[in-house]
């Protein structure tokens, strides 16, 4: 007599604890913190009123001059040694045995509590500044501790355990994150508008693409201008920042001969998927909006390298102001993001600071939500996000910057 098993039950995945949403949020905190460094100069200057110069003249302060200019000797960095003067100054008037060079477990608290001085509240004794300014002084010290410990990694904040010597960056800690999340909501609950990156929405790609490809443009711009297309386009697509659009490989993409409806891209690993499962997705052509159509931005950047480029290693490469392509030079996320702000502000875009390395990203959920009218479950699967990560997700659909402008239409019943 036979036995048949039984079939193995299916077990149904768990809902997200606290713990793991609360990870996330301080992984999306610190992503928010890396997309604003880009335009933390406009951001400081917003704010230097609230950090002035002419603070009480005492050997604090003297002394607190005297260490952040030996320190620092960038000179275009005026705003930031504002605001780190401010925070020594603020420390050494507590303590005045405070070394402001010392960096131990402490440090996160030093930096919680220079920022609650400037921006809690009011009626608790604190000068009541908006997020915006916890934003620019925690951007101000990781300038001030990457400057006193150059050797140290900038993506990490962790315990050696050999040494028994904290390693990275404070402002990175999981404290620092925790504190600035609590900060936000707190903000958020008493009418204040987040500054997260703006969205790029349909009508921001169409443009962007007919500026970067504009008839009027040089030989030489217009090459350059096809390489940017095609970064954007992809990373609004595909859903990813732009550091990771920029790390897409000719090996990435599955060449079949002949084959124009659609392309196949499969990445190892991904920021959100550290596991090194295969993440991959089919991009379709789109002949009723050519201009999102990747295989033709693709064809596009095929006969823009020819033959003379080898279709291995880094996808986009950087073009010489004479239009030579140099497959030596990848383009870096650095150049590309500055590429964006250039051409926003050539598209005369006055909330041009707005937009970050996350803005492709964020307009890409929106576009497939609003346009294409995908389920929430069908971005998650598209952009590789877990049941914990849908806290990330749903950030990205709604930002307090976005579509505010279209409310007057949103009961329309014609």
């Amino acid at each position: 007599m036979s036995s048949t098993k039984a079939p193995p039950a299916v077990q149904e995945k768990s809902a997200p604890t606290d713990e793991e949403v609360e990870e996330e949020l301080c992984l999306l905190d610190l992503e928010d913190a890396d997309s604003l460094l880009l335009h933390v100069e406009d951001l400081i200057s917003q704010h230097l009123d609230e950090f002035p110069e002419d603070q009480v003249d005492d050997d604090a302060a003297r002394y607190a001059a005297k260490m952040t200019k030996a320190s620092i000797t960038d000179g275009t960095r005026d705003g930031h040694l504002r605001i780190i003067k401010h925070y020594i100054t603020f420390h050494l008037r507590r303590n005045k045995k405070w070394d402001a060079q010392r960096v131990d477990d402490k440090t996160p608290h030093n930096i919680t509590a220079f920022i609650t001085q400037k921006c809690g509240p009011v009626e608790q004794g604190f000068e009541g500044r908006k997020y915006s300014t916890a934003v620019s002084t925690r951007a101000a010290l990781t300038m001030w501790y990457k400057n006193i410990r150059p050797n140290e990694s900038l993506t990490e904040w962790r315990l050696d355990s050999v040494s028994n010597t904290w390693r990275g960056l404070p402002t990175r800690s999981r404290q620092v994150s925790q504190f600035m999340v609590g900060l936000e909501k707190t903000k958020a609950k008493s009418g204040e508008v987040s500054s997260s990156a703006r969205a790029l929405a349909l009508e921001d790609i169409h443009r962007l693409h007919n500026y970067c490809l504009d008839s009027t443009l040089t030989l030489a711009q217009k090459r350059g201008g096809i390489i940017r297309y095609t970064a954007y386009l992809l990373a609004w697509l595909m859903l990813l920042r732009i550091d990771e659009v920029i790390k897409l490989r000719f090996e990435n993409f599955e060449k079949i001969p002949g084959e124009r409806k659609f392309v196949d891209i499969s990445l190892n690993t991904r920021k959100q998927n550290q596991t090194g499962l295969l993440h991959s997705w089919r991009l379709h052509a789109n002949d009723s909006d050519p201009v999102i159509c990747p295989v033709r931005a693709f064809i596009l950047l095929a006969s823009l390298y020819g033959p003379e480029i080898r279709k291995s290693g880094p996808l986009f490469l950087h073009v010489t102001a004479q239009g030579a392509v140099m497959q030596s030079q990848p383009l870096t996320a650095s150049v590309l993001s500055r590429s964006l702000s250039r051409d926003l502000q050539g598209l005369g875009y006055a909330s041009w600071a707005l937009y970050g390395t996350h803005s492709f990203r964020r307009g890409g959920c929106q576009y497939r939500i609003k346009v294409k009218r995908w389920s929430a479950d069908m971005v998650a699967a598209w952009g590789g996000w877990s049941q914990v990560e849908a806290v990330t997700m749903f950030r990205y659909f709604y930002s307090p910057n976005d579509n505010h402008e279209y409310m007057h239409d949103y009961d329309r019943n014609y």
